[in-house]
């Protein structure tokens, strides 16, 4: 039995929207063919791993050897070069043996480390492995900005070292994910990677998507989703795609009346699946939090909460930032990202004055007419309306409705 995906990428036995529908493939493949280096860059839990894995088994298949790392265990070595450095090569050289059958780096990494330092290793193996590779090497770097400081400065420098000998003395082409684009990475003297071709985002579900995949619950099980229960899962979650399994799998699987098959899923159930997760305060949320935490990320919500027209003094670089994190409106319109997040964040925010004045009068979601059809934008399309003098105008979040009188208040946050 099929179920929906609330952690890790996506594997045969979840109900999924195709991971390589999610980005634009002929671009993508174009800019490898063309030994581009670019970033691939989106939200937490976004779908972004599993379009890696699929972008990496496309690639396999058209006679590439491409490798997917994950480089999130080099973080715990810290601010440790060497450290950093061994984890990083041990984990490729690993991935490349288990996945195309390549011992090379298995074989080699060590002597490298030793010879070079860890200054160069990265730049002396990717040089070695791409000569002694039979196809054209290409790699997939995900959670690159989990590094941070000289680590990830000195991983940047070292394949920028080697860009100009791709691609038969180097990967032909470097894909590097992660939640920031990578002008954000976290490098105090800012980012050295100058040779990126691309920068593109993944973005949420689309309201059609989001249908399909409740559908695909209804195909496999018999299980109806109302109109207004899908209605109501795209208007909470305006797509994102973690929002969108969790309300899905907690409304199907998370109670004995969801579990029996003979009954629609409701808007009820999707509300009350919503309040269940709300108050669970998942993992999920508590990324959100740590985000709240940083200055450049207040600057820009503090006002959408307060409802101050105050947007005008936040940098482009601060609002593009905080859109890329997925807690403000993908099209750059100053509202929260959805309404679960936007009643979330002011939960969070709750030592706040300003954010606890605007928390008692939250509203959330409600599809209007145009939100409901098929095809729709992404995001909400709604704002609230500028007062005449410029002053304060009430929180903003796509696409408000009345909240429900039996809505939880902030207890236990």
């Amino acid at each position: 039995m099929r179920h929906f995906n609330t952690s890790g990428p996506v594997r045969p036995e979840h109900y999924q929207i195709p991971p390589l529908s999610r980005i634009a493939l002929p671009e993508t493949l174009d800019l490898v063919e063309r030994a581009k280096y670019f970033v691939i860059h989106a939200p937490r839990q976004s779908g972004k791993t599993s379009v890696l894995g699929a972008l990496c088994d496309e690639l396999n298949d058209r006679q590439y050897t491409a490798v997917y790392v994950d480089v999130e265990s080099a973080r715990v070595a810290g601010d440790d070069l060497l450290g950093t450095m061994r984890t990083l090569l041990y984990t490729l050289a690993n991935r490349a043996r288990k996945t195309v059958g390549d011992d090379f780096l298995q074989r080699e990494w060590q002597n490298l480390l030793k010879e070079a330092g860890p200054e160069t290793a990265l730049y002396g193996a990717l040089g070695r492995w791409a000569e002694e590779s039979p196809a054209p090497l290409v790699l997939l770097f995900d959670e690159i900005d989990s590094l941070g400081g000289a680590p990830l400065l000195s991983v940047l420098s070292q394949l920028r070292t080697g860009y100009l000998e791709r691609p038969r003395q180097f990967p032909q082409s470097v894909i590097l994910c992660g939640v920031r684009d990578v002008q954000d990475f976290p490098i105090p003297t800012g980012s050295p990677f100058n040779i990126v071709d691309r920068s593109l985002r993944l973005g949420d579900f689309s309201e059609a998507e989001v249908r399909e995949l409740l559908g695909q619950h209804t195909e496999d099980t018999g299980q109806a989703f109302t109109e207004n229960a899908q209605a109501e899962v795209w208007a909470a979650t305006r797509g994102q795609p973690w929002l969108v399994n969790a309300l899905a799998e907690g409304a199907c699987f998370g109670t004995d009346s969801g579990a029996d098959r003979s009954r629609s899923i409701t808007e009820e159930a999707i509300a009350a699946a919503r309040e269940s997760l709300i108050l669970r305060r998942p993992t999920h949320f508590r990324h959100l939090a740590d985000r709240l935490k940083e200055p450049r990320v207040r600057r820009v919500i503090d006002p959408i909460l307060a409802g101050w027209n105050r947007h005008e003094s936040v940098s482009d670089d601060d609002r593009h930032y905080v859109r890329d994190l997925g807690l403000t409106a993908s099209d750059g319109r100053p509202e929260i990202a959805n309404p679960i997040y936007g009643e979330v964040i002011p939960r969070f925010l709750g030592s706040s004055a300003e954010a606890q004045m605007t928390h008692a009068a939250l509203p959330t979601a409600r599809p209007t007419a145009d939100s409901r059809s098929p095809g729709s934008s992404r995001v909400s399309s709604s704002s609230s309306a500028k007062t005449p003098t410029g002053g304060r105008t009430g929180p903003r979040i796509g696409n408000p409705r009345r909240r429900s009188s039996s809505r939880p208040t902030s207890t236990g946050w």
